[in-house]
């Protein structure tokens, strides 16, 4: 369903995305893993076309990201880290104004809303302006928006940011249930949620995959009671082998 080869993504001497390659079949959730200034959301700005990369490949669903980014954009439904919604609009405004942008017809229109707040459990709310709701419900209508159109990807950056204990969990049970029908790609910090919800992870460090592999098996790999403590031995193993390089490339330039 999605498919990365050497893709790059260079900001003059920054390169911020290194020929990362990887793919995502059908059907799968997979943890989209790193830490700040890693590059995931810039993969995953490129992969939804909001950003062009500097090189590489990427196809959504067989669809070239650079050469059909209309195509793309109908089979991805994405969530970035900041909300993207109006709150001086309710509920029913936001998803009608973005199912508009989206080209859904006004003959569907209707119907689809429905089924998306139907969806995202927000009837209660529907009539309701988003900036009175709760930090919870904000969220849903933000996946409610991208599921609009029924798109059989599913890019969520840090969808449970900000939440309660409370709100996460319910916000992970409802993205779990999501991964009957559709493929997710999920950024997150909170490292237990990939535990929980996952089961693969991608990890991303310094715009390079470092690690792609069944959550349970990179866990058993570096024998740690959790993923979150085999993460930072991913990260540590990975400093440890450039600051040599590192070291040994200096003493050369001088």
């Amino acid at each position: 369903m999605i498919e990365v080869q050497q893709l790059t993504k260079a900001y003059r001497d920054l390169v911020a995305v290194d020929k990362a390659t990887f793919t995502v079949q059908k059907g799968e959730i997979v943890g989209f893993l790193g830490l700040n200034g890693a590059g995931k959301s810039t993969t995953m700005k490129i992969l939804t076309g909001y950003v062009p990369a500097s090189s590489g490949v990427a196809k959504v669903a067989g669809f070239d990201v650079f050469e059909q980014p209309m195509e793309v954009k109908r089979r991805i439904g994405y969530l970035p880290e900041v909300l993207p919604l109006y709150p001086d609009l309710t509920v029913w405004e936001n998803l009608d104004f973005v199912a508009a942008i989206k080209g859904v017809k006004g003959g569907v229109r209707k119907a689809e809303i429905d089924r998306v707040i139907q969806k995202a459990d927000l009837g209660e709310v529907r009539d309701r302006l988003v900036m009175n709701l709760s930090k919870g419900f904000q969220q849903r209508v933000g996946i409610a928006q991208s599921l609009l159109g029924n798109p059989p990807v599913l890019i969520l950056d840090e969808p449970t940011s900000g939440l309660d204990p409370r709100q996460r969990e319910n916000a992970l049970r409802f993205i779990q249930e999501l991964a009957s029908e559709h493929t997710i790609i999920l950024s997150t910090h909170i490292l237990s949620e990939v535990e929980a919800i996952c089961p693969r992870a991608i990890v991303i460090h310094r715009g390079r995959i470092v690690a792609d592999d069944k959550v349970d098996a990179i866990r058993s790999q570096y024998k740690t009671a959790t993923f979150a403590d085999a993460f930072n031995r991913i990260i540590d193993d990975v400093e440890r082998i450039k600051e040599p390089v590192a070291a040994k490339t200096a003493v050369k330039v001088a």
